[in-house]
């Protein structure tokens, strides 16, 4: 099915020599930075995750929402996402890959990573996430690859494929729960440390993942043959519209516990993102721009006519994406550092380089995703126009 890939009109390889161009631009700046040391970054002794760490967070949703197509398609039997599960399952795949390399990227010395293979420790949750993280990526490629192929077969998927997909349902919510106890296990930082942390990712993954994938749904109808269905695409705004509405209440939990109880570690960061700390502001306008797009957002969503609308569903959801984006991406890891543990603030911006890196890491992503996506829908419209194919001389029988 790989070859399907290798056939594409010209806007289609210009779009992937266009993503190769930024893969490159990017490993040019990550060479620099591989000789230079993480010193090319902004990062510092007192933030020492950044960037590449907040993509990661961030992404790490984004995979993990493919369980709300599997969950209703495959459980429930809910046949409106059967066009779309593929999608979602191929979006988890790209996700993973994106959350790996960042991970790549941000170590100063990356043949490290080795150690968490030849000597894992199982006490640590770094070595649990790069297990959950390989596994989910693994049964996403099996599970996405092998109903793919039974579908081009015109066949049932092999028996074995069922336990696969009933166990990538609690892999999927284990590697956000693991990811955010990498932050909450830490005692030292008072905005992470909350009982409440996996939910807060949970419920921000099931939003931002399920809208960037509405997203890339009707992307794919415009530019392509291949329509996923109305149906399909109003359910994933429900998703998102409730997702979205928990992830808002799980942060004001935190901000109620933090003010009305009168902590100050945990005050004291979100002074900093929201109104600045000591004199420092560089993430207030950024924080409040997250806010304001998650308030226009819900207040979009909230009412069936408007997410009737397509054109308006999709701006809603655009609007949670780059929301969930800048809090999750950014804000989230960057006021975990700030104060720092004497009570100084110092802030943290992206450098140039650091910035093309990250760039040429999402290009490569979108290259995976762009191939995955060429198969799945080139195999969909053979199946489609074979179907037709077979049923149209029946209907000239009739008709005569």
């Amino acid at each position: 099915m790989l070859e399907k890939a290798l056939t594409g009109s010209k806007r289609y390889w210009a779009w992937v020599f266009f993503l190769l161009a930024l893969i490159g631009a990017g490993t040019l700046a990550y060479l620099k930075q591989f000789s230079y040391g993480l010193g090319l970054t902004g990062m510092s002794r007192d933030v020492s995750w950044g960037l590449y760490i907040g993509q990661f967070t961030f992404l790490v949703g984004v995979a993990a929402s493919a369980v709300m197509l599997v969950i209703p398609y495959y459980l429930h039997h809910y046949k409106t996402f059967g066009r779309i599960v593929i999608l979602g399952e191929f979006l988890a795949v790209s996700a993973v890959i994106m959350c790996v390399t960042f991970i790549f990227v941000d170590m100063g010395q990356p043949m490290r990573i080795m150690n968490v293979i030849l000597h894992p420790r199982p006490n640590s949750v770094m070595f649990w996430d790069s297990m959950v993280l390989s596994g989910y990526l693994l049964l996403n490629i099996v599970i996405g690859w092998t109903t793919l192929g039974a579908e081009r077969r015109a066949v049932p998927p092999p028996k074995w494929v069922k336990p696969l997909i009933y166990l990538s349902v609690p892999w999927a919510v284990s590697i956000h729960t693991v990811t955010a106890f990498l932050y909450a296990g830490l005692p030292g930082r008072h905005f992470w440390l909350s009982a409440i942390m996996a939910a807060r990712f949970l419920a921000s993954a099931f939003a931002g993942g399920p809208s960037f994938l509405l997203i890339l749904s009707l992307l794919v109808r415009k530019l392509t043959k291949f329509d996923p269905g109305k149906e399909a695409v109003q359910t994933l705004g429900k998703i998102v519209t409730y997702a979205m509405f928990l992830n808002v209440f799980f942060m004001l939990l935190e901000v109620f516990t933090a003010f009305y109880s009168n902590i100050p570690g945990e005050m004291a960061s979100f002074k900093y993102l929201y109104a600045g700390l000591d004199g420092h502001s560089r993430l207030v306008p950024l924080m409040w721009t997250s806010s304001i797009l998650a308030v226009v957002s819900m207040a979009m969503l909230i009412f069936p006519k408007i997410r009737a609308k397509e054109n308006l569903l999709l701006m809603a959801c655009i609007a949670v994406f780059i929301s969930l984006w800048i809090d999750k991406g950014f804000g989230l890891v960057i006021g975990g550092f700030i104060p720092n543990p004497m009570e100084h603030v110092v802030e943290y911006w992206p450098t140039l380089p650091e910035t093309i890196i990250t760039v040429g890491v999402y290009a490569l992503g979108f290259l995976v995703l762009t191939v995955l996506y060429k198969v799945a829908i080139s195999v969909k419209e053979d199946v489609e126009g074979a179907a037709y194919k077979k049923i149209e001389p029946a209907g000239q029988a009739v008709s005569k």
